[in-house]
């Protein structure tokens, strides 16, 4: 449930310690005023008088988080999930910008279907960004109308779910978003390897008897968009890496100098293949869970920073996509209400300083958003948390309208408090 605070009121943040590594006041606690899309105040005690204060226990304040790979569903099967449900959950999980993938119907590869998320999102309290496609229709055959897109609000660059195979289509891409300074997302699976895949391949697939999908699919595909990337010196993110040779292709180019950056999910970093050991179809994910090997990589390259952001993937499916045998379900997790809380439980060595630049400044970096700098007379995008509190989400509570988490009922170390954004300072309960 969220308390809601709206209008030209002045709303008081007593006494939080702000995260944010490109403020002057990061690790200092602060009072901060805020008052409409403005930061008025930060003094260590403010003696003036608000209309609104707010007191929250163990409270850190970082630029508002941003998940750049989110999946809406709308328009087109807004059985799972609408644009308004789900900017309520995840304004829940702490975000107050998301991007949206392009896999809707229809395809978000026109200026006017970019238009239609903008214009349906506006009054919405959190900001929600097209991603364009890369390809007309996300078939990987001709170049979408990326100018158009870019020019009427695209973000960015993607066929999403759809991983752009042909090599001379994804050169194209990155050679075209140039012109413009854009970003291109690709989430490296390639499929002739892994169409038929159903889980991570290893011993544990072969004695579940599911079929596999091979390590060698992930990093096949990154390695060639790197070299592609290199031909084109244009600007890559890699999305929901999951591999251990896969991060370590991305810390090579990286190295070189290469525009590349990455972002893994919190599910990858919080489970394994190993617990698919039941078949619990609210596990199976694309990419899928692999070994505690590959998961041990991801989480040393979160720490030491070659891991950029954290995207949720969050990926809403109904009911009877999820209750049925494992090789018949459809993939995803509706994440985005527990992301912070995840992997600040997955990686309990995370600073709040590190937690903010993952969850937030980093992605406003590489897409070129606002990064909302906790600073005097700078535009107010907060997200509040707890790194003490806990989190326990369940399907009463859930503002998602889909029911596919593997985290309901888990208590988890970590908490989001609350946002502001678009003036509205909105209180978690």
């Amino acid at each position: 449930m969220h308390q809601n605070y709206k209008g030209t009121m002045t709303i008081l943040l007593r006494q939080v310690k702000i995260a944010d590594t490109k403020s002057p006041f990061n690790g200092l606690v602060k009072d901060i005023l805020l008052q409409d899309h403005q930061i008025i105040s930060i003094s260590d005690k403010y003696k003036g008088e608000a209309d609104q204060t707010i007191e929250l226990k163990n409270a850190f304040v970082s630029p508002g988080f941003v998940d750049p790979f989110v999946h809406f569903c709308d328009p087109g099967m807004e059985h799972r999930e609408t644009l308004h449900t789900g900017a309520e959950a995840a304004q829940q999980g702490g975000f107050t910008t998301v991007f949206v993938i392009p896999n809707t119907q229809p395809v978000i590869d026109t200026k006017s279907q970019v238009t239609y998320i903008k214009q349906h999102s506006q009054d919405l309290p959190i900001h929600i960004l097209p991603i364009g496609a890369l390809s007309k229709k996300l078939e990987g055959k001709d170049l979408a109308e990326m100018i158009d897109m870019h020019s009427n609000g695209a973000v960015a660059f993607s066929d999403g779910l759809y991983p752009v195979q042909s090599t001379l289509l994804f050169l194209k891409a990155l050679q075209y978003v140039k012109a413009f300074e854009g970003v291109v997302i690709q989430m490296p699976i390639d499929k002739s390897l892994g169409s038929l895949g159903l889980m991570n391949e290893g011993i544990l697939s072969t004695r579940l008897g599911l079929p596999g999908i091979p390590s060698i699919a992930e990093e096949l595909i990154i390695q060639r968009d790197i070299e592609l990337l290199k031909y084109t010196g244009s600007k890559l993110h890699i999305t929901g890496v999951s591999t251990a040779k896969g991060i370590a292709l991305i810390a090579a180019a990286k190295k070189e100098g290469l525009q590349i950056t990455c972002s893994v999910t919190p599910y990858h970093l919080y489970f394994t293949e190993e617990d698919l050991h039941n078949y619990d179809t609210l596990l199976k994910v694309f990419p899928p869970l692999r070994t505690k090997e590959d998961q041990k990589a991801l989480i040393a390259a979160v720490e030491n920073g070659t891991v950029d952001c954290i995207t949720t993937h969050h990926m809403p499916q109904d009911w009877d996509g999820k209750t049925i045998e494992f090789e018949n379900a459809k993939a995803g997790i509706a994440s985005i209400e527990t992301s912070f809380a995840a992997v600040k439980q997955a990686i309990p060595s995370l600073s709040e300083a590190r937690l903010s630049e993952l969850f937030s400044s980093n992605a406003r970096n590489i897409f070129g958003l606002n990064n909302c700098s906790i600073q005097e007379g700078a535009e107010a995008e907060l997200t509040l948390f707890s790194t003490k509190e806990s989190t326990n989400l369940s399907k009463e509570n859930s503002k998602s309208k889909s029911a596919n988490s593997p985290f309901w009922d888990i208590t988890l170390t970590g908490k989001v408090l609350g946002t502001y954004v678009k003036g509205r300072l909105s209180i978690n309960k």
